[in-house]
């Protein structure tokens, strides 16, 4: 279907002092339109203009410190292209469940002047498609003042909420680049270890959820021999991939969405990108449902897989900060641990490695000072690390600690031990039964 094209240089002449940018996220960053808006600030053609996402790949000028009083980053997460300029004070970082992005757009909070966002050329219907990134972006399309789409034939053709009318749009750049790619990590001895852990907890018939990275995909190359398994999450990867080749993700046992892998965002190889294209098997759907603990605990046997920075040995859960120093994000964790804890027959894990690189341990007598409490000891159900599974929910912070210490990194357990007895007190025992 035709329509109207502009250069990114007069798309982005809308912009004006005091504006809030709206930036689609992770794959589909519409660069070509950063690109033009950075420049404009360079030439100091306006000032104090808001940008909001959750987080982008690829460079991210506008958050550096050039830009002071030009531009202001309030990102929903902190990716790693802007973590050292948010820990330097020059971007900052709004605290949310990953579920009410959406709801600080829709309903005011945070009102939308200028969507930028990346496109599928248009259908003979006249849609185009978000691709691989729905998340909060379409409450921006949906309030916004001004709609600006770069058009992009590298962008999947995603169904579900993805599939918007052109009319909904103001201005179309034609723009073609390859999306940001991101290619697995060989699984290292530790993460294979974590795996083979949670996937023991994966039920028949499970509904996952399942971020990117080491633990998720060694957990997902331990789920060959499962039956009809569904995904329901906030993003997926290439991890997914065999298994629904070889029919193990199915989606049979949903209760709703069935048959159907659900997910907000993606990321992974062009892969990954040809599998969602035009396929009517996975919908890209807006955040508040796939990430709404009223939708995600209608599914059974919800079982939720995410990691942590660092846990105590109460169940403590601290994701998003090192000390006072923010790190990533809240993101959907809770989201994920309340709908899985709320699911007939669920699962809501928090898995991670028991030391750091350096071997510092992950699991500590508390957490250190000004460290974000993501999920709290209440929230905690299931906690694996290479050296076991552990079920926290229902035991008492003594129950709790010998628990957590028996999964601790054997190099730290007497320490830890130790600093039960000291906050319990004499009738504590210790794990090593001294």
């Amino acid at each position: 279907m035709a329509y109207k094209t502009v250069t990114a240089e007069e798309a982005v002449k809308v912009i004006k002092s005091g504006d809030r940018i709206h930036l689609s996220s992770v794959a589909v960053t519409p660069h070509a339109l950063i690109r033009a808006m950075v420049e404009r600030g360079r030439n100091k053609e306006f000032e104090n203009v808001r940008i909001q996402h959750i987080h982008t790949e690829g460079p991210a000028p506008y958050a550096e410190a050039e830009f002071e009083g030009i531009f202001q980053l309030e990102s929903f997460f902190v990716g790693a292209n802007v973590r050292k300029a948010t820990q330097a004070g020059y971007a900052d970082y709004i605290p949310v469940f990953l579920s009410e992005t959406q709801k600080l757009i829709r309903q005011g909070y945070l009102k939308v002047n200028v969507a930028m966002v990346q496109v599928s050329p248009p259908d003979k219907h006249g849609f185009v498609s978000l691709g691989t990134s729905v998340d909060a972006t379409l409450a921006a399309i949906e309030t916004a003042d001004v709609v600006i789409a770069q058009v992009n034939k590298f962008v999947p053709r995603a169904w579900g909420d993805a599939m918007i009318s052109i009319k909904e749009i103001d201005y179309f750049v034609e723009h073609d680049e390859q999306l940001y790619i991101h290619n697995n990590a060989p699984l290292s001895e530790t993460e294979r270890a974590i795996g083979r852990n949670v996937a023991a907890l994966v039920e028949d018939g499970a509904c996952l959820q399942m971020g990117i990275g080491g633990i998720p995909n060694a957990v997902l190359a331990e789920l060959g021999n499962h039956k009809d398994l569904g995904v329901h999450t906030e993003m997926f990867s290439d991890g997914i991939l065999p298994l629904v080749e070889k029919g193990v993700v199915n989606g049979k046992r949903k209760q709703i969405d069935k048959g159907k892998m659900v997910a907000s965002f993606l990321m992974g190889s062009q892969a990954l990108y040809d599998f969602i294209d035009d396929n009517p098997e996975v919908a890209m759907m807006d955040v508040g449902h796939t990430n709404g603990i009223q939708v995600i605990r209608k599914n059974h046997k919800v079982t939720a897989i995410n990691s942590a920075l660092s846990v105590d040995i109460t169940g403590q859960v601290c994701a998003d900060s090192i000390g006072t120093t923010h790190y990533s994000g809240v993101g959907g964790q809770i989201d994920f641990i309340r709908g899985a804890g709320h699911s007939e027959g669920g699962k809501p894990i928090i898995a991670m490695p028991s030391i750091t690189s350096k071997g510092v341990s992950k699991i500590s007598p508390t957490l250190m000072e000004g460290a974000g409490v993501v999920t709290t000891r209440s929230n905690m159900h299931w906690l694996v690390t290479e050296y076991g599974a552990i079920n926290l929910y229902g035991k008492t912070l003594q129950d709790r600690a010998r628990a957590i210490i028996s999964v601790a990194h054997p190099d730290h357990r007497e320490m830890l031990d130790k600093a039960a007895f000291e906050r319990f007190g004499s009738h504590y025992h210790f794990v090593s039964g001294k």
